[in-house]
């Protein structure tokens, strides 16, 4: 059953940080300067970048997600990990437990992150009237189609739904570059 039409973004590398790691990064004090609202309600990419390093090599200039969050937290694509030498686990936001090494480096000070780095699982977030109107639930599963001349299915895309969440599917650029420029997917409930 096909339920709606929704917008795919791609998600590219990123961070969270916690208070404490931004001091660290960057500075006692030091406040992230927005430079881009994101579509979730609140959340901005940050004018402030650090260097990504594992026992490979290093990726300069990721963009680091504000506001500041409780847990540390950097979302790779497969394609990112390589090249760093580390083996992050597809997850949700979060879901941090067990989750790959990897250190921080910033103009102020380094962080080694034991855990924290995951590939983003996809997902559709979904708002609290979307979820009611469509009957999804928070951490249900539903397939998002994909037409034109490289169309194909996602499996597997969990539901984020909540009164903080704006509806729109988050895929990582591995998964966008796949569709080569299409924009939209259709929602179907499994």
């Amino acid at each position: 059953m096909e339920l709606f039409e929704v917008i795919i973004e791609g998600s590219g590398r990123h961070l969270h940080v916690t208070r404490e790691t931004l001091d660290t990064l960057f500075g006692k004090g030091f406040e992230l300067v927005p430079k881009k609202d994101l579509s979730q309600p609140g959340q901005y990419a940050s004018e402030q970048k650090v260097d990504l390093a594992g026992p490979k090599g290093t990726i300069k200039g990721v963009t680091i997600v504000g506001p500041c969050r409780p847990y540390n937290q950097v979302e790779l694509s497969m394609a990112d990990a390589r090249p760093l030498g580390i083996d992050p686990p597809i997850r949700l936001s979060g879901d941090l437990a067990g989750s790959a090494p990897v250190k921080l480096v910033g103009p102020a000070g380094e962080v080694d992150l034991t855990e924290g780095a995951i590939i983003a699982k996809r997902h559709l977030h979904v708002s609290a009237e979307d979820g009611e109107k469509y009957g999804i639930k928070d951490k249900d599963m539903v397939l998002l189609k994909v037409g034109g001349e490289r169309g194909l299915t996602f499996d597997e895309c969990q539901a984020r739904v909540g009164t903080t969440h704006a509806t729109y599917v988050h895929l990582d650029y591995d998964e966008v570059n796949a569709i080569a420029g299409v924009t939209k997917a259709t929602v179907v409930k499994k």
